[in-house]
């Protein structure tokens, strides 16, 4: 690093403006984002808490399938952003009505499609796991409820990500809020409450859904009330309106589909090592969802505050916003690795009372001690490449990195569990290598705000 560079570097950090900006977007967004695993945090304790094993693995492994195909989904709100951010940036009302009608439509859409594709591929799913029958009912059962609120959970992206796009964080946490703290209150009255076990694990999630949903639509009419700007109905029905969001739609669903392969993978290995395995992995993953939806809260502000720079143009306040967001990322990664490491032990202890299920967690601790300081960079520049719309770059660095790392995945395979964590690491740790090679070759080229 030269000089010049480093002075650079030190007089964004110390730009107090953009400090502000940073956190007035990610703060309700980190908050916002860990009400998510807290849910997932309750759902195990609550459901660790019942007699058998298996029912704690039946909601992870449901939970698991259901977080996957909910999360293919995922590039509706990270392209909404995007997209959403730089209208803002252009002071385009009309496009930002645009994007978000067409960005709802497209939730309904996939939200069809994959209903009706959903339970074939979990079958199959199964089929491979050859998980105990046990845990196979549950499992099923917990899922097919699940199902019920994915339209829900696809309208609940378009929503958030159009909001986050257009500078409004307050209210994609309103609707979390909503959402995760409904979920809470009725897992713990229909499962322990009313003792209806995994079934009513299932049902929370989708009525608290559900409550988001109308919330959210809520929010947004009254944010185009705003928006003096009309629809501009011709410019919805030409391709080429079309075309841009729908193709960085497909990049990002390629990119979430290699990412969440690698995830599923995991909880499909761990199922053949037995069901105390899958469970403990189950645990320590909901540490690191713990960390990665707050570093995420981070991701999102450099998505809506990097579209915004680079629809008006500003190179400076792109660096800015880089520079202040990465210095704070790594600081809260630094804290997780420290909480891990000397507080694991209580954070396996609150989700399970298995003798069985927290030993196996603490043979395993230390790696999840480690995953926040490699990780966060893959989550830092995620959010650059979103906000800047170059989804088929994120795609073909993530592609890569599975590409990478299969090979040592399939060498350590005979190592049981610490293969599998070994090879998770490695991954992450190539991910972050491979966006930011891409991310470099951009800056050579002066390209992240183009000519």
């Amino acid at each position: 690093m030269t000089a010049t560079t480093a002075s650079h570097i030190l007089r964004a950090w110390r730009d107090r403006a953009t400090h502000a900006k940073v956190w007035a977007l990610a703060l309700p967004m980190i908050l916002s984002n860990l009400t998510v695993p807290l849910v997932a945090l309750v759902d195990s304790a609550v459901v660790g808490h019942l007699p058998h094993a298996h029912q704690l693995g039946a909601v992870a492994v449901g939970a698991s399938f259901y977080t996957v195909l909910a999360s293919l989904t995922s590039f509706l709100r990270m392209g909404t952003t995007g997209f959403a951010a730089q209208a803002a940036g252009k002071n385009d009302g009309g496009a930002m009505r645009r994007i978000f009608l067409q960005s709802l439509a497209l939730a309904w859409i996939l939200a069809a499609i994959l209903a009706i594709a959903a339970l074939p591929l979990a079958t199959v799913a199964f089929d491979i796991m050859k998980p105990s029958p046990e845990l196979e009912t549950l499992a099923h059962q917990f899922f097919r409820i699940r199902l019920f609120g994915l339209p829900a959970t696809l309208t609940q992206y378009a929503l958030i990500g159009w909001l986050l796009g257009s500078q409004n964080a307050r209210a994609p946490l309103a609707i979390m809020l909503a959402t995760n703290i409904g979920n809470i209150v009725l897992v713990l009255w229909l499962v322990l409450g009313l003792e209806w076990g995994v079934e009513g694990a299932a049902i929370a999630s989708v009525c608290a859904e559900w409550m988001g949903v109308a919330l959210g639509l809520l929010l947004v009419r009254k944010r185009l009330a705003r928006i003096s700007a009309p629809v501009d109905w011709r410019a919805m029905r030409r391709w080429e309106n079309w075309a841009p969001l729908l193709q960085t739609n497909r990049d990002i669903f390629i990119r979430s589909l290699a990412l969440h392969c690698v995830f599923l993978s995991v909880t499909i290995r761990g199922a053949h090592l037995g069901d105390a395995t899958v469970a403990a992995n189950a645990l320590l993953l909901n540490g690191l969802l713990v960390c990665a939806y707050a570093l995420d809260g981070l991701s999102h502000a450099v998505e809506a505050l990097c579209g915004h720079a680079i629809g008006a143009r500003r190179q400076d306040t792109l660096l800015r916003v880089l520079v202040v967001s990465g210095g704070w990322a790594l600081l809260i990664s630094t804290l997780f690795a420290v909480l891990f490491t000397f507080f694991g032990d209580l954070f396996i202890a609150m989700q399970t009372d298995m003798p069985a299920v927290r030993a196996t967690a603490q043979v395993y601790l230390p790696y999840l001690a480690v995953l926040p300081l490699i990780a966060v960079w893959s989550y830092l520049l995620d959010g650059l490449f979103i906000g800047a719309t170059r989804a088929r770059e994120m795609r073909n660095a993530m592609v890569l990195s599975v590409a990478l790392c299969l090979p040592l995945a399939w060498a350590i395979r005979t190592d049981g569990n610490h293969g599998l964590w070994i090879a998770l690491l490695a991954f992450m740790t190539i991910r972050a290598v491979t966006l930011g090679a891409v991310a470099w070759n951009i800056k050579q080229r002066n390209l992240w705000i183009p000519a």
